[in-house]
């Protein structure tokens, strides 16, 4: 039975207009429910931590919001946009894929393993996306590029292809390519867990730097506590696919609520 669209808005409006909201968003794999009924606001240049236990619903966040997963019902909105839907005749509809594309390019995603190309130079990396899908001249490109090269401290590396580069500065270079694409929404997925312990530093620096400095609204997944409670303005703790308890990261770190929670935390709790 296909679900009513009509109890979605076709748009968000107001004042407080999330970055992101997941409404009622629900993902399963035939009887293996991933998403359940997921409600989800992370707010204009909110820095938000997704945390859980394996198989509960973090990376499938992501994934729908870069689009590479589809969602069985609810519907998700940024900047007050429906992602995957569009309206017609005054209600929603499966997205087109012009729809889909200019959605898209709202939003940039760093993975777990860096899938730079590795026969162009990090420059060539960062400058490929804004020529071939944002349609500016090179010379744009190469400008934009160098400066988020040296936003990241590669300045002097960026003649270098991928294979010259440590685990660390490859991240790096795809944090420089994700920002080229100018992004609201900036998406982490265990950026730093393919790397060496001794070069983590230099990623996570970054993603402070831009969490401090930079008014961009970001949303990852990571097994670092430690980190997780550094850099984050919320933490969500997923199970089950929902959302169990979140908070500020003192606030749930130092003190959860949930019996979930707190059996995961004492489970990580070396980490923190």
């Amino acid at each position: 039975m296909s679900e009513d669209m009509s109890r979605y808005p076709v748009r968000l409006t107001g004042d407080d207009v999330p970055m992101v909201r997941f409404m009622n968003v629900t993902k399963s794999y035939g009887d293996l429910v991933v998403l359940d009924a997921l409600n989800l606001d992370v707010a204009a240049g909110e820095m938000v931590t997704v945390i859980g236990p394996s198989g509960s619903g973090k990376t499938t966040v992501l994934r729908m919001l870069m689009t590479l997963e589809t969602i069985n019902g609810g519907v998700i909105y940024v900047d007050g946009e429906p992602l995957t839907h569009m309206e017609r005749g005054g209600k929603l509809v499966p997205a087109n894929a012009k729809h889909m594309r200019k959605m898209r390019a709202n939003i940039g995603m760093c993975f777990q393993h860096f899938n730079l190309f590795p026969h162009m130079t990090a420059l060539e990396n960062c400058m490929e996306a804004p020529v071939h899908v944002l349609g500016l001249s090179k010379d744009e490109a190469r400008e934009r590029s160098i400066e988020l090269l040296g936003l990241v401290g590669l300045a002097d590396k960026v003649d270098q292809h991928p294979s010259r580069l440590s685990g660390g500065q490859q991240q790096r270079v795809a944090i420089a390519r994700a920002l080229a694409m100018r992004p609201k929404v900036l998406l982490f997925d265990e950026v730093t867990s393919a790397l060496d312990p001794e070069v983590i530093g230099e990623v996570t620096n970054v993603i402070r730097t831009l969490t401090t400095e930079h008014n961009l609204t970001m949303l990852m997944v990571t097994h670092q506590m430690g980190f997780a409670k550094e850099i984050s303005d919320r933490i969500c703790f997923f199970f089950k696919g929902r959302i169990e308890e979140q908070g500020p990261p003192d606030e749930l770190f130092g003190n959860p609520q949930k019996e979930r929670t707190q059996q995961f935390l004492s489970a990580v709790r070396e980490a923190i």
